[in-house]
């Protein structure tokens, strides 16, 4: 079994390296290049130290003297080897570290390229930490043998060199090469075998490293207010603790095999000093040609470490490349169409939904393929605002994700001005509808950046607007640097309504014909809130931002009151329709939500009138409440 493993490690490493050199394959042969001419030089200086000792030096010695010539002759050749080993040495670190990195960040370009088309429903599967670590570390990892291929290849060019070199020399000194680079060999292939299962589970523990960080760096809030410091610090302690043991098992089994690795090659020369020593007192060779085979045997331990270090990171190599082709082969993107919708002057769109059905994925679905909307068909008609009201539940934020195309049905239609979205294409669906969603992402950056984010056409006139229109623009002309303040990660110096209303702003940038707010201004004041919608509704709305249709999940009786239809959904079902007063006369249910919403409203407010009777806030966390 264990024979079996080494293979197949072997060979799907190999795999991932004709992998980069069919991507990379110019860069690659010039890395060669450099690596062949290098190893080409060893052999040659071997040959050239050899003529020193045995045709220059000790004659010299027997002489008592040295020809002038005859030195400086030596030195020009020796000069000119050291030059054009340099050269190799340059070409192959070179090519091979401009290789390597040009193939991480092409795939880490690729790993994120594919974490943007593929569905939400992936993204739930898979945890943060696992995700950055296919982004980064995965990727490093599948390519960390790159930096060395070069060396080994020219390494394997120049010990066929050097057996034919020393076949050349004298048979007896050629089975000692053929003992010790094939014994070199077998020990890296053992090496390797035993290193596969240790680099696996490093890189996996990584990844869980990671995600357990980000977790309770982004939870720090529910960590501190919970009291939890010391149970997160304990369950990364415990994670972090695995991943330095399995980093110290590769460490020891580098630290038992290095020794190992570096050994042999001395021990080949010691075994050409013996037996060219016999050989030399038979006169079968010279001392040149003595001196120059243990020269090679000392030179060459080096590079072929090289070709040690491709297979002792090839383990490594494979379970990165596993990890990165888990997301580069996911299936579930929806692919767009070819249609687009003409904005010039087109004003609101029309959003239908025709007997729509949608079920979670099986992963997801608790149980298995439940289904969340069942029959689902209403209208959002151009330039009008529908409510979407319904308990915790009933599938209220999955309409607004089908209305935005992040999910496409399981069955029916999702319409926009009569074309399916599945037909159109990216571009014009993104221009044709906005989603402002429940909860808020604030980019680490400006204020400007955060609305513009640079899209063609949405200059400081355009951000202002949208900024008035969502009832923002007082806060931010108040910030210390107006549009270039920086709001820090996901907008932490901002309270929970201005990140809202930021939010509201960027969608409204982008000048959509269709906005769907999902819940999207719970945290802003209700008089605030009340004046955003009655200006979204406005067929004159403020300058730069036309008007839209709007789709907006609402819950407090204000907002509601606003809309021109109230969709009243239950268990993923449309079970009324009509407006407000119609539905508060007509449908009990619609009546116990809202009347309970309400309540819950009353009560907030009654507890906010006693701020002066709460214990103050422990120092240091501080709680901004929006106006």
């Amino acid at each position: 079994m264990a024979s079996k493993t080494s293979r197949d490690v072997l060979s799907r490493g190999l795999g991932v390296l004709r992998q980069a050199i069919r991507e990379q394959p110019r860069i690659f042969s010039v890395a060669v290049v450099g690596s062949v001419l290098f190893g080409g030089m060893i052999i040659v200086s071997a040959r050239v130290v050899g003529s020193v000792i045995g045709e220059v030096a000790l004659p010299a010695i027997e002489r008592g003297e040295v020809g002038a010539g005859t030195l400086a002759l030596a030195a020009t050749a020796l000069f000119g080897i050291s030059v054009l080993r340099v050269a190799g040495i340059f070409g192959r670190r070179l090519g091979a570290g401009y290789m390597q990195y040009r193939l991480q960040a092409s795939y880490r370009r690729r790993v994120t390229r594919r974490y943007l088309e593929l569905p939400l429903s992936w993204h739930h599967r898979n945890s943060t930490g696992t995700l950055l670590s296919n982004a980064n570390s995965d990727v490093e990892a599948a390519w960390y043998p790159i930096a060395p291929l070069p060396f080994a290849v020219g390494t394997l060019v120049m010990l066929v060199g050097a057996i034919v070199s020393l076949f050349a020399t004298d048979w007896a000194l050629a089975l000692v090469g053929l003992a010790v680079f094939p014994a070199l060999f077998a020990l890296n292939v053992v090496y390797s075998r035993r290193m596969a299962p240790r680099q696996a589970r490093a890189q996996r523990l990584r990844a869980e490293v990671s995600g357990i960080a980000h977790e309770s760096f982004d939870g720090a809030l529910v960590v501190k207010t919970m009291g939890r410091e010391a149970q997160e610090t304990a369950r990364f302690a415990g994670r972090a603790g695995e991943l330095r043991d399995s980093l110290i098992a590769v460490g020891r089994l580098r630290g038992i095999f290095d020794p190992l690795l570096e050994t042999l090659p001395s021990l080949g020369t010691l075994a050409v000093l013996v037996v060219g020593a016999f050989r030399l007192r038979q006169g079968a060779i010279s001392v040149t040609e003595l001196v120059s085979v243990a020269f090679l045997f000392t030179v060459l331990a080096f590079p072929v470490r090289a070709i040690g270090w491709v297979l002792a990171e090839l383990p490594r190599s494979v379970a990165g490349w596993d990890r990165v082709r888990r997301v580069l082969d996911a299936t579930g993107e929806m692919p767009y169409g070819q249609r687009v919708l003409d904005r010039a002057g087109a004003g609101p769109a029309t959003l239908t939904f025709d007997d729509v059905h949608y079920s979670y994925p099986p992963a997801e679905a608790h149980p298995p393929g439940a289904q969340v909307l069942g029959e689902v068909g209403f209208t959002v008609p151009a330039g009008r605002t529908v409510a979407l009201v319904g308990p915790t539940g009933a599938g209220k934020s999955t309409i607004a994700s089908l209305a935005v195309r992040l999910v496409d049905p399981d069955s029916g239609t999702v319409c926009l001005d009569g074309v399916d979205v599945r037909e159109l294409t990216s571009a014009s669906l993104a221009g044709t509808v906005a989603l402002v969603a429940q909860v808020p992402f604030i980019f680490d950056d400006t204020v400007r950046a955060n609305i513009a984010l640079d899209r063609p056409g949405v200059d400081d006139e355009v951000v202002w607007a949208a900024l008035r229109l969502a009832e923002a623009d007082g806060f931010v002309a108040a910030l210390p640097d107006g549009l270039d303040t920086m709001v820090g990660e996901r907008g932490t110096s901002l309270s929970g309504g201005q990140r809202q209303r930021l939010t509201l702003a960027r969608a409204l940038a982008g000048r959509p014909r269709l906005l769907v707010l999902d819940d999207a201004t719970s945290a802003v004041d209700p008089r605030v809130e009340a004046a955003i919608l009655a200006g979204l509704r406005s067929s004159t709305a403020a300058a730069g931002v036309p008007a839209a249709s709007i789709l907006v999940v609402a819950y407090r009786r204000a907002t509601i009151a606003l809309a021109d239809e109230v969709i009243y959904v239950e268990q993923g079902r449309v079970v009324a329709r009509g407006t407000h007063s119609e539905l508060l006369a007509t449908v009990p249910g619609y009546v116990d939500l809202v009347t309970a919403y309400e309540q819950a409203e009353v009560e907030r407010a009654q507890e906010s009138s006693y701020g002066d009777d709460v214990a103050p806030l422990p120092s240091g966390l501080e709680i901004e409440v929006d106006r």
